[in-house]
């Protein structure tokens, strides 16, 4: 008996609250509009920091290229001068400085791929809050017209079980998948992905290297 009272409450309280979704149906979408356009306002924010910390990341990496060009032509006058071990020198400082060099653009390229992706995610969400907005227009319409087709037929009977139990079916077919934005983003990262580009033309022979080593810098300075 106890276990009956249980299941017919369960079944009172999930009829009630869908009789509540259904009062609210627009209030609720308005609501969801409104949490979407915060998620999507957030996502812009950090692009935003991203893009500004790729600027602050060239600007430090232009400033590392022009110690590299200084330097480089320091260490051609040493070898003129027939100063080797001050050449060695230099060629290690450079050799150093030009890893720091790659590893600063490697940032770069990360940040770039990662701004890719997350302006991608921004577009598709500003896309999905647009597509909600022109649904909650269309839900008001049909709420109106439901409002009208309620008073047109006032006097009718109620719906038969086959109508009720296909109402259920739709409500349970209509609501959001939980997975959508998950997927989405997995999308995003298969199709998105293009770092080490550089790196694997330089390695099929398109372009120079991408690294440089202190033997590299002496023998260019060398030849």
């Amino acid at each position: 008996m106890l276990s009956t009272f249980r299941t017919l409450f369960a079944g009172a309280n999930a009829r009630a609250e869908d009789r509540l979704r259904d009062v609210y149906a627009i209030e609720l979408i308005d609501q969801k509009i409104r949490e979407t356009e915060t998620q999507v306002h957030a996502a812009k924010s950090t692009l935003a920091s991203l893009i500004q910390r790729r600027r602050s990341e060239q600007k430090l990496l232009d400033m590392l290229n022009t110690r590299i060009a200084a330097l480089t032509e320091r260490a051609k006058d040493a070898i003129a001068a027939g100063r080797d071990q001050l050449a060695q020198e230099a060629a290690n400082a450079i050799a150093e400085m030009e890893n720091e060099s790659a590893v600063r653009q490697a940032t770069i390229e990360r940040l770039d791929t990662q701004a890719t992706r997350l302006r991608s995610s921004v577009e598709r969400g500003h896309r999905k809050v647009i597509d909600l907005k022109q649904g909650a227009l269309q839900a008001r319409a049909m709420r109106r017209e439901q409002g009208m087709q309620s008073q047109l037929h006032s006097t009718a009977q109620g719906k038969s079980t086959a109508d009720e139990a296909q109402d259920l079916i739709n409500h349970v077919i209509d609501q959001d998948d939980p997975l959508e934005q998950a997927q989405i983003l997995a999308d995003i990262n298969a199709g998105l992905d293009h770092s080490g580009l550089e790196d694997r033309m330089a390695d099929a022979g398109f372009g120079p290297a991408t690294k440089v080593t202190a033997r590299d810098v002496l023998d260019r300075l060398t030849n």
